[in-house]
């Protein structure tokens, strides 16, 4: 397994490294792990790019401080700080039509695994009107009721398979914050109230640590190799 860490100096180039780790795995068959903190955005998704209310979805998220960009992995809009954690498992495939589940459940049992060593006691599922409301989803109590922490989705190449997500580490008001207009605009229903993190559930708010908990879940093992990322990795 090889291990990528850190960014890219700016969003488009960190997009570029993310894009170039699935077509190595599609070329060498070894699988790849990359977890680290992107840069502030929100990230709307293919549906939201369709909505009526998208361009003002965009100005709202600029208003507040998120640069819009689109992603092509996952559902609707996500939005990071700095502090929130993404994270993508590739690995090679060579058939487009299996699998798919297997690594889903994969993924959920290792950050499910990475939360319980961080002092989260979390599960599948999400609150009604989450954001980015989708079949994978982890929860936890937060101060008396269920709130998301976490969203996973998954693209599949010809020759690979990207399982990844976003966490939530802290920063769940201002993260509450910009999703509550951006929802609106698209009218996509939303509760600021369920948007949870790490840190409201009792966990370590300190990223790194998060970091290194989800990277060590999620490669199970000692790394083949460890890269540090650059705009030219």
């Amino acid at each position: 397994m090889r291990v990528y860490r850190g960014r890219a100096d700016s969003i488009d180039a960190d997009r570029a490294v993310s894009d170039r780790v699935v077509d190595r795995v599609a070329d060498d068959r070894e699988p790849a792990v990359r977890v680290w903190r992107p840069h502030r955005q929100v990230a709307f998704g293919r549906r939201d790019s369709g909505a009526d209310g998208y361009d003002r979805a965009r100005e709202l998220a600029e208003d507040h401080g998120f640069p819009p960009v689109e992603r092509e992995v996952g559902g609707r809009a996500v939005a990071y700080t700095g502090s929130t954690v993404a994270f993508a498992r590739v690995t090679p495939v060579d058939d487009m039509r299996s699998g798919l589940q297997d690594r889903y459940d994969a993924a959920t049992a290792d950050l499910l695994d990475a939360l319980d060593e961080l002092g989260v006691d979390a599960r599948e599922g999400e609150p009604p009107d989450s954001f980015c409301p989708g079949t994978h989803s982890v929860q936890a109590d937060c101060g008396g009721r269920a709130r998301k922490l976490a969203g996973l989705a998954q693209r599949v190449h010809a020759d690979a398979a990207v399982v990844a997500g976003v966490l939530l580490v802290r920063d769940h008001e201002p993260i509450a914050g910009v999703l509550d207009p951006v929802y609106d605009a698209l009218e996509v229903p939303f509760d600021p109230e369920t948007v949870g993190s790490v840190a409201r559930a009792g966990g370590a708010a300190d990223s790194d640590a998060v970091v290194r908990a989800v990277e060590t879940a999620l490669v199970g093992g000692d790394p083949t190799q460890v890269r540090q990322v650059d705009s030219t990795e």
